[in-house]
Parts: C-alpha cells; sequence; structure tokens
C-alpha cells in the first residue's frame, strides 16, 4: 500500500501541538464524537481482522495486519479520512459515490459516517491484497 498524502498527518498535527505516539493518544485528543465515529471503525476493523497491530504511522493511527499497513485513520477540521488501499477505493468505486475519495482515502463527516458494511467491503479487498502480497 502507497504511503497516504502527509496533509492529515499535517493538518492533526497543527490542531493538536504535537504528535501523537499510540493510538489511544490520538483518539484522547479528539472531539467526543468524532473520537466516537473512529473508534467504531477501530472496532470493525479488528472484529473483522482479529490480531491486528495498532501503531501510529505517518502521524495517524494505523492497524497493521501481517506487518503491513492495513489502514489508517485521521480526523482533521472538517472532515475524517479512511485509508483502506488504493486498490480497495478503486474496486468499490462505484460505492464510494457519495464520498470525497483521492487515491488513497475516503473522506467523511459525522453526518456522512461510512457504513459499516461498506468498511468492511474496503477492508476484505485489502486483506485479500496483503494475502496475495501484492506490493
Amino acid at each position: 500500500m502507497q504511503s497516504p498524502s502527509e496533509n492529515d498527518s499535517q493538518r492533526y498535527t497543527r490542531a493538536m501541538g504535537e504528535k501523537a505516539t499510540s493510538v489511544e493518544e490520538y483518539l484522547n485528543a479528539l472531539d467526543p464524537a468524532c473520537r466516537a465515529e473512529l473508534e467504531r471503525i477501530r472496532a470493525l476493523v479488528t472484529r473483522l481482522v482479529p490480531g491486528t497491530e495498532e501503531t501510529i504511522s505517518y502521524g495517524m493511527p494505523t492497524l497493521k495486519y501481517r506487518n503491513r499497513a492495513l489502514v489508517y485513520f485521521t480526523a482533521s477540521k472538517k472532515h475524517m479520512s479512511f485509508y483502506p488501499s488504493s486498490w480497495a477505493i478503486e474496486e468499490l468505486r462505484d460505492k464510494l459515490t457519495d464520498y470525497k475519495t483521492t487515491e488513497h482515502a475516503i473522506q467523511f463527516t459525522l453526518e456522512k459516517t461510512l457504513p459499516s458494511a461498506l468498511v468492511e467491503d474496503l477492508v476484505r479487498v485489502h486483506v485479500r491484497e496483503i494475502d496475495a502480497d501484492r506490493q
């Protein structure tokens, strides 16, 4: 999976003052509503892919699978972002028409969150690609 843009990390750094050193620290610094939404996504992914490892990468909470980044998720001033992989975004593009996307990210808000089934589908695609050792 290619590295996500530095923009979300930079926005987080400006908003929070300095980079978090753990996923918990990152989430605890957020507005409670954004924190709850990102914790929902975190729980969905860890339930779907047991044994994921949590870390901070590029200044963002990251869940790793088989020693590779599976997903990143962030909060910025106006939206949140979910980074499931460019492969997942491309494969499921028809399900993402209601969201702003980049090559690597899906932007969403508290008013228009990512449905659980969509998060799961995106994660399944990336797991499949990691299992196939796609680089």
